[in-house]
C-alpha cells in the first residue's frame, strides 16, 4: 500500500526540513508539504528536505484536504504537524493496523503516550478528553485526544466528504469517522517539544480562543447533522 504523509504548514521554517528528512523512507512514499501562506522560507526548506511543496491557501483543515487530493496515488494518508513534536519513527506503528486490513483509521494519543515536559498544555489535554467524552456519548467510540498525528484510508477519508476547512478539521474528522462506522484504534505516540517556532493555537490566548470557538462550533455542528444512508465502509 502506498504510504503518504502531509504536513500542514504555516511558518515553520526553523524545523521543517529536519522533520521532512526523519520520515522513514522504507515507510513512506511521498511526502506532501501543504503550505497555508508562509512568509518565511517554510516552502524553500521543506523543498531542501525532500518534500513536494504545494500552496494550499489559509487554513489547517484546507491544507489537509489539498494535500489529500494531491496524493492521487496514495493509499493511506497520514497527517503530521511540521513543528517537530510529533516523533516519524511512529509512522510505522500508525499504518500497521491499516496495512493488515484491521482498521480504517488509526489516531495518535499523546495522552496515553510519553509526554516530554513542556511539550503539551494542561487545557490541551483538557479539551482532547472533553472532546473524546463527547464523542463517546454521541458515537460510543473512546478517543482521548484530538492530535494531529494520524493515518486513514485516502479514500475513506475522501467518503467523509469532510467540511471544516479551519482548526476543527481533526475534531470533524473523527467524529465523522465514528459515524461512519470505520474501524477505529487510538495508538499512545510519544510528544516532544517543537523544535521551532511558536504554535498558531497554544502559543497565544487569542490563538487558544480561536481555535477553542471552531472546534466547539465543529463539535455542534457535526453532532446536529443526521448521518448519510449508505453502506458504511468496512
Amino acid at each position: 500500500m502506498q504510504i503518504a504523509v502531509a504536513i500542514p504548514t504555516l511558518n515553520e521554517q526553523e524545523s521543517i526540513a529536519d522533520v521532512v528528512r526523519s520520515i522513514p523512507r522504507n515507510v513512506v512514499d511521498s511526502v506532501i508539504v501543504a503550505d497555508g501562506g508562509s512568509m518565511d522560507q517554510t516552502k524553500k526548506e521543506a523543498l531542501r528536505g525532500g518534500a513536494d511543496v504545494i500552496d494550499a491557501g489559509r487554513g489547517y483543515g484546507r491544507a489537509c484536504l489539498m494535500a489529500t487530493v494531491n496524493a492521487v496515488d496514495a493509499d493511506i494518508m497520514v497527517f503530521m504537524d511540521g513543528d517537530g513534536a510529533d516523533d516519524p519513527t511512529s509512522i510505522a506503528t500508525l499504518v500497521a493496523p491499516i496495512r493488515s486490513g484491521d482498521y480504517d483509521f488509526v489516531i495518535g494519543s499523546r495522552v496515553r503516550g510519553e509526554r516530554e515536559p513542556g511539550s503539551i498544555s494542561w487545557h490541551q489535554i483538557g479539551a482532547g478528553l472533553a472532546a473524546g467524552y463527547g464523542m463517546r456519548l454521541l458515537y460510543g467510540v473512546h478517543y482521548t485526544d484530538m492530535c494531529a498525528f494520524r493515518a486513514i484510508r485516502r479514500d475513506a477519508l475522501l467518503a467523509l466528504d469532510m467540511r471544516e476547512m479551519t482548526y476543527g478539521w481533526n475534531i470533524e474528522m473523527q467524529m465523522r469517522a465514528a459515524r461512519a462506522g470505520l474501524r477505529i484504534l487510538e495508538v499512545p505516540v510519544p510528544y516532544r517539544r517543537r523544535s521551532g517556532g511558536s504554535s498558531k493555537v497554544a502559543g497565544s490566548l487569542g490563538g487558544t480562543l480561536r481555535a477553542g470557538a471552531r472546534i466547539v462550533a465543529t463539535f455542534v455542528r457535526v453532532s446536529s447533522q443526521r448521518p448519510a444512508d449508505g453502506p458504511r465502509p468496512g
